[in-house]
C-alpha cells in the first residue's frame, strides 16, 4: 500500500530560521541526536526546540550538558513501575502542549522508544510532520524487542522524512510503501557522536584490573527474568575463568536489578556500576576486548572501536553488523553464550576475524545529511546558503559514493 504524508505548516517569514522541535527522553535518542541539534545549532538555518520528555531521567540528566543539548522544555513523565498505557498517555498529553506552545514547522522523533512514538502522535495530531532519524530498522516480530518493534513501524507511517541508517532499513521501508523520496540513507548518528566524544577526550574505562576485559549492558524487557538470570549466571562462569573481568554498569530498572545482582553481587572479578556517564561509558569501551549487550546502540559503536560484539537476543534489527561479522547474535541461552564467549577469549584467530570487520554504520557524517535532507524539502529562510548545513569535507576532498554512503577521497 502506498502512501505520502506531506502535511507542513505554514513556512517562518522570510529570514526566520526553521524551528525544529527535537524530542528525547533516554539516554540513547541524547546520544544520536545530539549532533542532529549541535547541527542546528551551528546553522542559521534551524532553531532547534529541545524538548526532554524525561522517560530515563536519572540516565539522561548527567549528560545532557556534556552533549551539548541545551533543553528548552522538561516534561518530567516518569512515574515509578508505571505501565506503558500510563506512559504513553502523559507523553502525548505534555508534547501536545508543547507543540501547541511553540509552533514548530516540523519535529523530530530518533529509533524507538515510547518517547518517539508519541513525538510522533503529538505532531501528527497537531499537523506538524514529523522527521524519523534512525528510520527503518525492522525485526518483524512485535513481540521482539517489545514494544520497540511495535513503535518503529508505527512512526514508519506517521513521518514525513525517513532518515534510515543503512541501505537495509531503507529498502524496509520502500517494501512498506514509503515513496523513495521520502528516505535517505544517512549512518547511524551514535557514530557522529562517537568519534566527536573520543575528540573530547574525556572519560576514564571502569575496568580495574589487567585481565581480559568484558563490558556487559543488559535491559531489555523481553530479556528480564528467567532469560536474565541466565546470563547472570553465565557471566559468573566467565568471571570464574580467573583471566577475565566483566563489568556492568546496572540499569536503573528495578526488574534488571533484581534479575541480574542475586547472581553478579560479590564476586572479586565481576565489577557493577551506576550506569556510566557517555564519556566514561565511550572510554570503557575502547579499553575492553569483548562486548556482550542486548543494546541496539553498542551493537552500531563497537564495531568502530574493533571491539567484538555479543548480542544477547533472539532477534536483531542490526542484522547489517552480523552479515557484517563484527556482531554474532547469540540469544539468551547460557550455555550456548558460554561456549561462544569462550571461543572468542581463546582463539586469537577468531577473536581477530571479528575484530578487523568493516563497520557498516557509516562514517561520522550522517547528521549533515539530515540537515541537508530537511533543508532542501523544506521551505527555507530567504539568503541562506546551502555551505552552512552540509556537513564539512577537508579541503581539497572529493566525495564518491559507496554502498549508499558518501566517503572522502583526496
Amino acid at each position: 500500500m502506498s502512501f505520502d504524508v506531506r502535511t507542513q505548516r505554514a513556512a517562518p517569514p522570510p529570514g526566520e530560521p526553521i524551528r525544529a522541535m527535537v524530542v528525547l527522553g533516554t539516554r540513547p535518542e541524547a546520544i544520536k541526536l545530539a549532533p542532529v541539534v549541535r547541527a542546528m545549532a551551528e546553522s542559521a538555518a534551524f532553531e532547534p526546540i529541545v524538548v526532554n520528555s524525561g522517560q530515563h531521567r536519572e540516565m539522561l540528566e548527567q549528560m545532557l550538558d556534556m552533549l551539548g543539548l541545551d533543553v528548552r522544555i522538561d516534561l518530567a513523565v516518569m512515574r515509578e513501575r508505571q505501565r506503558l498505557s500510563e506512559l504513553t498517555s502523559r507523553l502525548v498529553s505534555g508534547l501536545d502542549r508543547a507543540i501547541r506552545t511553540h509552533r514548530p514547522e516540523l519535529v523530530i522523533v530518533q529509533g524507538d522508544t515510547t518517547t518517539a512514538l508519541c513525538g510522533a502522535l503529538a505532531a501528527s495530531y497537531e499537523k506538524v510532520p514529523t522527521a524519523h532519524v534512525e528510520a527503518g530498522l525492522r525485526t518483524r516480530n512485535l513481540d521482539n524487542p517489545f514494544p520497540e518493534e511495535i513503535n518503529r513501524q508505527i512512526i514508519g507511517r506517521i513521518a514525513r522524512w525517513h532518515f534510515a541508517p543503512t541501505a537495509r532499513a531503507a529498502a524496509h521501508l520502500e517494501a512498506e510503501g514509503v515513496p523513495a523520496r521520502q528516505v535517505t540513507v544517512t549512518g547511524n548518528t551514535v557514530i557522529d557522536n562517537l568519534l566527536w566524544i573520543l575528540a573530547q577526550g574525556k572519560g576514564s574505562p571502569a575496568f580495574r584490573t589487567g585481565r581480559r576485559k568484558l563490558l556487559v549492558t543488559l535491559h531489555r524487557r523481553e530479556s528480564q527474568g528467567s532469560h536474565m538470570r541466565g546470563i547472570a549466571r553465565t557471566l559468573r562462569r566467565l568471571a570464574d575463568r580467573g583471566d577475565s573481568e566483566v563489568v556492568l554498569p546496572l540499569h536503573k530498572s528495578p526488574a534488571v536489578q533484581e534479575s541480574l545482582l542475586p547472581e553478579l553481587g560479590g564476586h572479586e572479578h565481576i565489577t557493577i556500576t551506576e550506569p556510566l556517564g557517555y564519556a566514561d561509558f565511550v572510554a570503557t569501551l575502547a579499553q575492553c576486548d569483548l562486548v556482550l549487550t542486548d543494546s541496539g546502540g553498542v551493537q552500531e559503536e563497537a564495531p568502530t572501536l574493533g571491539k567484538p560484539v555479543l548480542v544477547l537476543r533472539a532477534t536483531t534489527e542490526r542484522p547489517e553488523a552480523v552479515e557484517a561479522g563484527v556482531a554474532r547474535l547469540v540469544g539468551t541461552d547460557a550455555e550456548d553464550l558460554f561456549t561462544i564467549a569462550s571461543e572468542l577469549l581463546d582463539d586469537p584467530g577468531e577473536y581477530q576475524r571479528m575484530a578487523g570487520a568493516v563497520n557498516p554504520f557509516g562514517d561520522g557524517r550522517a547528521a549533515g545529511r539530515v540537515l541537508s535532507e530537511l533543508a532542501r524539502d523544506c521551505v527555507r529562510p530567504t539568503g541562506v546558503p546551502a555551505a552552512i548545513i552540509e556537513s564539512p569535507r577537508p579541503p581539497g576532498e572529493e566525495m564518491v559514493s559507496i554502498d549508499g554512503f558518501e566517503h572522502g577521497v583526496h
